[in-house]
């Protein structure tokens, strides 16, 4: 495995492997017979003290061990691949695919004028955009940037705040004349209220601070009217009165402006949420990555 031509070929063969499911597909396409392509990834598995793959009877599939593997392989040949075409293209280097993770509204409404802004600029770049309220795996779902709020736990990636937030308790200027609008935070949960579901369940939980000396932060368990997995649909419901929504106030900024929203409580629900961009903290990045990751950062500083 010292070889370097040899551990290209191997980790083509180990990604083939990953793709087809099958060492001996994998092989194949290599011009390898199947005991040769086992033999081979056997060796690369000593040479790497870890195992890639559990093996059955009926299938093929990575070990947690091999999806890291994967993702850092797949990195590793698409640099190889960008430093060869660059070496025969002109243009600035800025080319090749960012995949980007980011929560529903704000990916469609704020967002995407964003990046399309980034790619006229930049014409040979490609996206591929995954807008779920749910947090991404950066690794497993080989991710290279997501965007996130609130506070995050302690994580191996960097975070760079792209603009400050919080979630604020919203709905249409009608429904809250309906009905008289909540005076106190416990009074949400005998309202109709629209709850997002994630993947950690639904989000009933609608944290706020007491309002007074002591300054504590509390949470109202309200009832599930309506709920939806995707943001985007809790915000047009809240928009068409079908009731309260807890919401980041950067999503519905244009809904505020406009009237189409209005927010309740502002006096408790003042507990700071942040929006943040998150990216690998011990890899490489291509001048796709790190422009795109300065020009994101200007553009919501402007929306501070």
């Amino acid at each position: 495995m010292d070889n370097g031509a040899d551990r290209f070929s191997t980790i083509r063969l180990f990604l083939d492997a990953a793709q087809l499911g099958s060492f001996s597909a994998a092989g194949r396409k290599q011009g390898m017979s199947p005991a040769a392509a086992s033999a081979c990834i056997q060796r690369l598995e000593a040479s790497l003290q870890v195992k890639l793959f559990e093996r059955t009877t009926r299938q093929l599939r990575l070990t947690e061990e091999g999806q890291m593997y994967r993702h850092f392989s797949e990195q590793a040949m698409a640099l190889m691949a960008e430093a060869e075409a660059g070496l025969h293209a002109g243009g600035d280097g800025v080319r090749g695919m960012v995949k980007i993770s980011a929560p529903s509204d704000l990916g469609r409404n704020v967002l995407m004028p964003m990046l399309d802004e980034f790619r006229a600029l930049h014409p040979e770049l490609q996206y591929a955009l995954t807008l779920s309220d749910t947090t991404a795996n950066m690794v497993q779902d080989d991710i290279d940037l997501a965007i996130r709020y609130g506070q995050l736990a302690d994580s191996e990636m960097v975070r760079r705040v792209l603009a400050p937030s919080r979630r604020v308790v919203c709905a249409s200027p009608a429904l809250i004349a309906q009905t008289g609008g909540p005076a106190t935070p416990e009074e949400l949960a005998q309202l109709p209220t629209l709850v997002l579901v994630t993947a950690l369940g639904p989000m009933q939980e609608w944290r706020y601070c007491s309002n007074d000396e002591a300054d504590e932060k509390r949470a109202v368990r309200v009832r599930r009217t309506q709920q939806s997995n995707d943001g985007e649909v809790i915000r047009k419901w809240a928009i068409a009165g079908q009731g309260y929504a807890y919401k980041s106030i950067l999503d519905i900024a244009g809904d505020l402006r406009s009237g189409r929203l209005a927010t309740v409580l502002d006096e408790y629900f003042t507990e700071s949420a942040p929006l943040n961009l998150l990216y690998h903290r011990n890899r490489y990045q291509p001048p796709r990555i790190t422009l795109l990751i300065e020009f994101l950062l200007e553009r919501f500083a402007d929306l501070a």
